[in-house]
């Protein structure tokens, strides 16, 4: 479970992130919707305790991000866009193994979290090379292994499909059903209306870091008399500009 409570955050002067509430619970995936530079990273580094919050508080499976840090770390996994972040010299399955490690896993639990991420994610053919010579789409992938292979019960996703071709695309969202029977509770934040569509019931949509709606998919629709989420998004983007 995760619940944001009246969150805020500020860089001097700058406030990124203004009076933000929301709550998705447990074993639920949830959309966090929103144009680049709306807040979305922003809330989800003060959710993985990378950032603290100005003025409010995050609760992750019941623990502080203000109180309890270390315990929130120990339950989630996060995958922040841009760059990955892995060790060209490494093959694959190294440097999945090396954050494993950080987490404390044994090597034959570590051995066999990788040979099933390997196999979801559909790396068999790479998952021993190294990454340094990878596309952006592989490196991904790895990424992504990367953030699960401690199998925690809260995952982060940022951005988690850039770089990520039609196919792989598709393997990705079979993951994360995969992973929500499994009762992991995600948040998966993205601009891709389409990719909120098919994977989330309910969203909260941010704009100018400033929460404009947190709900379902359902309620969303009903709200503007609109079907179609791109439209609604610039519906709620000129009408916060109006």
């Amino acid at each position: 479970m995760i619940e944001v409570k009246q969150v805020s955050k500020r860089f001097g002067t700058i406030t990124a992130v203004e009076d933000v509430s929301f709550r998705v619970e447990a074993g639920e995936v949830y959309g966090l919707l929103g144009e680049n530079g709306a807040g979305k990273t922003t809330t989800m580094r003060m959710m993985a305790t990378i950032l603290q919050p100005t003025e409010g508080d995050i609760e992750i499976s019941g623990f502080s991000v203000q109180k309890e840090p270390v315990e929130v770390r120990r339950r989630i996994g996060i995958l922040f866009g841009g760059d990955v972040g892995l060790y060209n010299r490494l093959t694959a399955r190294e440097n999945i193994a090396y954050f494993g490690s950080l987490y404390g896993l044994e090597q034959r639990r570590l051995q066999e979290r990788i040979d099933s991420l390997s196999q979801m994610l559909e790396m068999d053919s790479f998952i021993d090379r190294r990454v340094g010579a990878f596309s952006r789409g592989m490196k991904q992938k790895v990424a992504i292994a990367r953030t699960l292979v401690h199998d925690p019960d809260v995952i982060l996703l940022d951005e988690p499909t850039t770089g990520l071709d039609v196919t792989a695309a598709n393997i990705f969202r079979r993951m994360v059903g995969k992973l929500q029977d499994e009762g992991k509770t995600i948040l998966f934040s993205s601009h891709n209306m389409g990719e909120i569509n098919k994977l989330c019931k309910r969203i909260a949509l941010i704009h100018k870091g400033r929460l404009q709606f947190a709900g379902g998919l359902d309620t969303l629709r009903e709200r503007f008399g609109i079907a179609d989420l791109d439209d609604i998004f610039m519906a709620v983007v000129e009408g916060s500009e109006a």
